[in-house]
């Protein structure tokens, strides 16, 4: 009965881990048109949150990453740069 378990376990695991990488390969697309589709289904809302933003479309420079960019950092105010003329010998 053991050995069942943790067959069906590894099982589970390995194929988490295909669908997983299957999303993450896929072109954007069809990304977006896979998750239309599933969310036709009744999903709990842990499944359905990464569903809904995967269903949205793309913000126009194709990478789908501008979105979640850290925001730039405030430009620091501007200062005097002074050169110091070297000394003759």
């Amino acid at each position: 009965m053991f050995a069942l378990a943790q067959n069906l376990v590894v099982a589970l695991i390995v194929s988490a881990c295909t669908v997983y990488a299957l999303w993450s390969l896929l072109p954007a697309a069809a990304r977006r048109a896979l998750a239309t589709q599933a969310l036709r289904l009744p999903l709990p809302s842990v499944l359905a949150a990464p569903l809904r933003r995967a269903a949205q479309p793309a913000n126009g420079c194709g990478c789908d990453g501008c979105d979640r960019a850290a925001p730039k950092p405030v430009a620091s105010p501007t200062q005097p740069v002074t050169f110091h003329p070297r000394q003759p010998r």
